[in-house]
């Protein structure tokens, strides 16, 4: 499995954020994983690339146990948090350099794939600008070009699109499809037609635990949308 997770706990004092969650993603899926705000998709994509500790359960990405070897499951991820963290004063091949060198790319190597995340997250137009200068559509662009720069096998976005207008939303949604072909793709959401214009599966949270686990295939064969699933099991 791409990213295995197994019996997931995270307890902020009294409270159980993810409560006892198991789940797989395979390899070349795109997933969605879905709740309302405060049901836990963050704090387990966070726990997942390694950002926040477990109080238990077992996380593996490409067979890295998170716990344990969190530098090799960094190696094998790009993450697009929902904040996305970006050096506004910096110009876009600039930030880009800079990161591909974190993780080890230099020379030749270095420039040529710089040249492909601009090319494949189509930020031709602005690559002479800061990042500050971008609009939200090309800033979410450029996230998603440092979170692919070392060419990871798994890609985990965290509410891609949020905050985006309806032709942003629909050029960022393409961009992750087309990634997506060669990835896996673990792409949290709280909007289903995200999910279901994107992704392959869904697996719905609420209230820190797993409440759906279905194939966009299965559903549409029950004649039932991702919406009202969704609705029915977490408005209980």
């Amino acid at each position: 499995m791409s990213i295995r997770i197994q019996h997931l706990t995270k307890n902020y004092g009294n409270q159980k954020a993810v409560n006892d969650i198991s789940f797989d993603v395979n390899p070349g899926e795109i997933m969605g994983f879905l709740g309302p705000n405060g049901a836990g998709k963050s704090t387990t994509m966070k726990i997942t690339t390694g950002y926040l500790s477990a109080t238990s359960g077992r996380v593996e990405v490409c067979g890295f146990e998170v716990a344990k070897q969190s530098m090799e499951v960094r190696r094998n991820i790009g993450y697009l948090p929902e904040h996305n963290p970006l050096y506004t004063e910096m110009y876009i091949k600039e930030f880009l350099r800079f990161v591909g060198t974190l993780y080890g790319l230099k020379g030749e190597k270095l420039t040529l794939r710089v040249s492909e995340m601009i090319e494949i997250c189509g930020l031709e137009v602005e690559q002479r600008k800061k990042i500050g200068q971008l609009s939200k559509g090309y800033r979410q662009r450029v996230g998603l070009a440092q979170a692919l720069i070392h060419n990871p096998p798994v890609l985990i976005l965290d509410e891609a699109t949020t905050g985006l207008d309806p032709n942003q939303i629909v050029e960022i949604r393409n961009l992750i499809k087309a990634v997506g072909k060669e990835k896996t793709v673990l792409f949290s959401s709280h909007i289903m037609q995200e999910v279901e214009a994107i992704c392959d599966r869904a697996v719905i949270i609420n209230r820190g635990q797993i409440v759906a686990n279905r194939t966009l295939v299965e559903l549409q064969s029950e004649g039932k949308s991702l919406e009202e699933v969704f609705h029915q099991l977490t408005m209980q």
